[in-house]
């Protein structure tokens, strides 16, 4: 019997064509051929199955009444966050919507301050107080998720400006979803950023759904890449991660060289868009279905390392059972962690040193000085 050699963690280059075509605007487009490598693609692989995994789990974390108020889920995105961290730096910054916990993955979070936030535990990335919309991690320059639809985009054009100011040769990348593309201040910020030449990535995940609104019934024009008009865009598959790599990469180039760019992530969302979201009553079942047989970021990942030999069927599902593991204990540790205490709600809201003091409605009880 020939003895079984072990997964490939070879960093030899591999060149691989990209599964379609960039559609680019007032740019001319990256070539196709990505250069990637054996022990990249097994990354892209556990990478995308454990955020996977982690939004499962957080699918019946919610369903048992451990995580409350939303929670909106990233399956079927995945390779958005993982093909942009292939192509950057942590001295880049990414800031984002509410769709947040496998960015912060990405930028180097673990398992269990992101489970120990989504159930509002002391231990969170945020301490408990942001929960599944306000994840962050400023060593990782991730400036995290946030609630107001399209807000982050002004605040990642501003992380720019200061990358600029310091003249750091790095980048901002903001994310948002087709449901914010068109909000005016998205246009702002954008214009000025135009005016300065800031090195601004404005990146729409286009999931096609605005919560239940499909893209068509909201956007007169829903070729968001062109949406800068005299800024230059380009249209990605967001389900193929060494895709969004080769975009990231050239869009990273382009921004500290020209000013912004606009990234189009063509991407899907299996959930509905949020938990309170059956996600089932504005399009088909078959729809989703056909998108997960067709264009599964994690499959895909899966048939080019069999296709290249570098791992068997039987090690990828070993794989995926370590996952499995790792999520469980991070949960178990996630929930040892206490409630915050009372007294955080007076925390992160002013400046300390300035003898702060809180008073009942009345004004006549003082009920805490803070430090």
């Amino acid at each position: 019997m020939a003895a079984s050699r072990p997964i490939s963690d070879s960093t030899t280059p591999l060149t691989i064509e990209t599964s379609m075509p960039f559609t680019a605007h007032i740019v001319d487009p990256p070539s196709r051929d990505v250069t990637t490598t054996p022990a990249e693609l097994v990354t892209f692989f556990r990478d995308m199955s454990l955020m996977r995994r982690m939004e499962i789990a957080a699918d019946s974390l919610y369903k048992a009444k451990l995580i409350r108020g939303f929670c909106h889920l990233y399956d079927g995105q995945e390779a958005v966050t993982v093909g942009m961290e292939a192509a950057i730096t942590r001295k880049d910054s990414i800031i984002t919507a509410y769709r947040d916990h496998c960015i912060y993955l990405s930028r180097g979070g673990d398992l269990v301050t992101a489970f120990a936030e989504l159930m509002g535990r002391q231990s969170g990335c945020s301490r408990g107080k942001g929960g599944s919309m306000h994840f962050y991690k400023k060593d990782a320059n991730f400036y995290g998720g946030h609630g107001i639809v399209g807000a982050q985009v002004p605040l990642g054009c501003g992380l720019a400006f200061a990358q600029k100011y310091r003249k750091e040769d790095s980048v901002s990348f903001s994310l948002y979803g087709d449901g914010a593309a068109n909000q005016g201040q998205l246009f702002e910020a954008l214009n000025i950023s135009a005016l300065w030449k800031l090195p601004a990535i404005l990146v729409c995940e286009n999931n096609h759904y605005g919560m239940g609104t499909a893209e068509w019934r909201a956007a007169k024009s829903p070729s968001y890449y062109k949406r800068g008009d005299y800024v230059p865009g380009l249209k990605v598959d967001g389900m193929d991660v060494l895709a969004v790599k080769q975009a990231c990469k050239f869009a990273k180039e382009h921004a500290i060289a020209n000013g912004p760019i606009v990234l189009e992530m063509d991407t899907y969302r299996y959930h509905g868009h949020s938990m309170s979201d059956p996600g089932s009553t504005y399009r088909t079942r078959d729809e989703i279905s056909g998108v997960r047989q067709e264009r599964d970021p994690i499959e895909r990942v899966r048939k080019l390392i069999f296709a290249h030999d570098l791992a068997t069927p039987a090690e990828l599902k070993d794989i995926e059972k370590e996952i499995r593991k790792e999520v469980d204990t991070a949960i178990a540790k996630a929930k040892e962690s206490p409630m915050p205490d009372t007294s955080e709600l007076f925390t992160n809201v002013y400046v300390k040193g300035f003898g702060v003091e809180s008073f009942g409605a009345d004004r006549k009880e003082l009920r805490a000085t803070l430090p």
